[in-house]
């Protein structure tokens, strides 16, 4: 039985949010249905005093989601191709958040094999920043919301490691992954073996 992810489990050290969000399900609500995925591989990012967010520099309108409140998305795009889904963490006008990077499909197009990446699964979700931006992920019935579906997810299957395409702070250790799930990140996969159990949500 699944049951939403309520607001205060934003509020907590955003590395935390990041590794504990693994095993999660996202559920997009759109004109083509739904659709979603579970989380499988997340990186936090530290606003003020972490130079590869977006907040570093301060609330601009292009960032505000990311200040809050707790348990709303930010979508931005990147490099002018890729939608990112964010959730923002922390109490309110604090900017932080954490990059979803990859989800496990589980009620998608029929053509969607492959959410391992940020740009794949927002594509394949459907998510934009015009409709998803600032959406409340705490309302069962919203249209982007978050779940525990009672997955546990096994701490020695979670890996840590540094973040992905970023130039600053790059060997901080803020990138939480299943270190073995098919579905996370290309990048990641190379030299692992791919031999973890599914984690879809009977």
């Amino acid at each position: 039985m699944k049951t939403i992810v309520p607001r205060a489990f934003y509020l907590r050290p955003t590395p935390d949010v990041a590794r504990d969000l693994l095993g999660k399900l996202i559920v997009v609500r759109g004109p083509s249905g739904e659709r979603s995925g579970v989380i499988v591989e997340t990186e936090a990012y530290l606003g003020a005093s972490d130079p590869a967010s977006h907040a570093f520099r301060g609330r601009t309108e292009r960032n505000a989601a990311m200040f809050g409140p707790p348990g709303h998305a930010y979508v931005y795009l990147s490099y002018g191709v890729h939608w990112m889904l964010n959730f923002a963490t922390q109490p309110e006008g604090v900017g932080e958040a954490v990059l979803i990077r990859a989800l496990e499909p589980v009620a998608c197009d029929e053509n969607v094999r492959s959410m391992s990446g940020p740009g794949k699964l927002t594509r394949a979700l459907g998510i934009n920043r015009a409709e998803y931006d600032h959406a409340d992920l705490c309302g069962a019935t919203g249209k982007l919301a978050v779940f525990d579906t009672g997955i546990a997810v096994a701490p020695q299957s979670i890996a840590v490691g540094p973040r992905i395409g970023i130039s600053q702070a790059i060997d901080w250790p803020m990138r939480f992954y299943l270190s073995s799930h098919p579905s996370v990140s290309k990048f990641i996969r190379r030299g692992c073996q791919d031999a973890a159990r599914r984690i879809t949500p009977e």
